[in-house]
């Protein structure tokens, strides 16, 4: 390996050097501020690194491909963990000493996620995978205090072990049936494999398309998300939702696109049953919770439905504008899910912390009345993610309808139409309940905690809610410059 292709993994070595700076602290001295300084100057080291490292974009060994659409989302990521750091700061406070180790996980877990943007190769998309993965265990589990975190990450490690088992036999039977592990290589033989073998190499296909479901939590491997959601840190479930499941998207992305699997009907057929069940599961099963949490991991199975339309999409793509207006799909809504998602959990974290009876959506009744400032940047999430106009989420649905046009999907339109109707019945619920007129025993225009009184100062988690309240309004009201530049990746 030259120097050139080091400075092109410059975020995965900043990376690993923060992991390995913090062993050695936790082991010479134990404090938790000092741990959290490191993990902060590591991540904006790893930006840093994001950003030089696109004067080297090129292969790495067989195993990494770095390239500015990588690179673009392993800056995306990063800056979604410096959110998570944030508001760890906060949650974790009566953890004492056990706070080191959950720094070191994060950054482990941000680690995995940056291999999985980058894999070419089977062997780093299951290392990625599997070193996000085994943090995020321990990261879901690690409050000491009630049961919740402890159900949640035993049933993550259960459900997630028996997905990793069928991505390894999918892996065998693609190497099977084609002799090769790499992204490119698949995509080259498959033509001839499939002519000598297609039992084979479509049912690794599916089971490798199923781990990942499973991962994306798409319908039917989404029973664990709504568990998990509500039973980890808040912190922690919006790492999960943003950083975990975006990961794999691009890693999906990739595998979809160069391993040409966009060719094969039967495969596309079943993800196209997956998208239309994901969409409308989804949406459904939203309607009927009263945790917020809960609701935003139903809703996240939707939205992944409305991306499976843009892969399925590449099946009928005939020319090159077609091609990249699916690119700037993927890009435009990925990153706007990304920063709607956490722009609503910041709020969650922010108002609820770790007491579940405070995720009820009764619990934010009247909250434009108590705190303003976050029940606007609630009131503007919710709004993104229901497409309403001014917002990201408008963009980036009207970005999924024009490429479900362009490419004459209309079951799959109907069905993003359909689902998008039902949700916007659930995000309208939490803002209606937000808007309530408050009992009169509230002072009103008063700023305070759900059911813990006044709170008139304005701390880093209120500033950060605000930064992306103001980035989603900036996405959906001035889009263009980022889409010229998603349009250049």
């Amino acid at each position: 390996m030259n120097m050139s292709e080091m400075t092109a993994l410059m975020p995965i070595l900043m990376l690993s050097l923060t992991a390995v700076v913090l062993m050695i602290q936790a082991s010479i001295k134990r404090d938790q501020a000092v741990a959290w300084w490191i993990t902060a100057a590591g991540l904006l080291l790893s930006l840093w690194g994001a950003g030089y490292a696109r004067d080297f974009v090129q292969p790495v060994t067989v195993l990494l491909v770095v390239d500015d659409w990588g690179l673009f989302f392993t800056t995306l990521i990063l800056m979604a963990s410096l959110v998570t750091l944030i508001l760890s700061k906060e949650s974790f406070s009566p953890e004492g000493e056990r706070k080191e180790e959950y720094y070191l996980l994060l950054v482990l877990s941000v680690l995995g996620a940056v291999i999985l943007i980058q894999s070419s190769h089977m062997a780093s998309l299951l290392l990625g995978m599997e070193l996000m993965g085994v943090a995020l265990y321990g990261m879901i589990a690690f409050p000491e205090k009630g049961e919740l975190p402890l159900e949640a990450a035993i049933k993550y490690l259960v459900l997630s072990a028996c997905a990793s088992v069928m991505l390894l036999f999918g892996f065998a039977l693609i190497y099977a049936a084609t002799g090769d592990l790499t992204f490119a290589g698949i995509g080259a033989k498959a033509g001839e494999a499939y002519a000598r073998e297609p039992v084979l190499l479509m049912a690794g296909s599916a089971m490798i398309l199923a781990g990942l479901g499973f991962k994306l939590s798409v319908v039917p491997f989404h029973m664990w998300t709504p568990d998990v959601y509500q039973g980890a840190p808040t912190p922690v479930t919006g790492f999960l939702a943003t950083v975990s499941k975006g990961a794999v998207f691009i890693a999906l992305t990739r595998f979809f696109i160069e391993g040409q699997l966009y060719q094969y009907s039967s495969l596309i057929f079943a993800l196209s049953a997956v998208a239309i069940a994901s969409m409308l599961v989804g949406n459904w099963l939203a309607l009927q919770q009263q945790n917020i949490k809960r609701l935003l991991a139903y809703s996240s199975i939707a939205h992944f439905g409305y991306l499976l339309l843009v892969l399925i999409a590449l099946s009928m793509a005939i020319d090159a504008d077609t091609n990249r207006l699916i690119g700037e799909a993927i890009t435009y809504y990925l990153a706007a899910y990304i920063v709607t998602t956490l722009a609503a959990f910041t709020v969650v974290a922010t108002l609820a912390g770790e007491d579940d009876s405070l995720s009820m959506i009764g619990a934010f009744d009247g909250l434009f009345w108590r705190n303003p400032l976050q029940a606007s940047v609630l009131t503007v999430a919710m709004l993104s993610f229901a497409g309403i106009p001014l917002t990201a989420g408008f963009i980036g649905k009207f970005y999924l309808m024009t490429v479900a046009i362009q490419s004459q999907l209309w079951v799959l339109m109907g069905a993003l139409v359909l689902g998008s109707a039902i949700a916007i019945y659930y995000y309208l619920r939490i803002i209606f309940a937000m808007s309530k007129i408050p009992p009169a025993s509230i002072k009103l225009g008063s700023q305070g905690d759900i059911n813990k009184g006044p709170r008139v100062e304005f701390g880093p988690q209120d500033l950060l809610a605000a930064l992306l309240m103001l980035l989603v309004l900036l996405l959906g009201s001035w889009p263009q410059p980022f889409i010229a530049f998603a349009g250049s990746l």
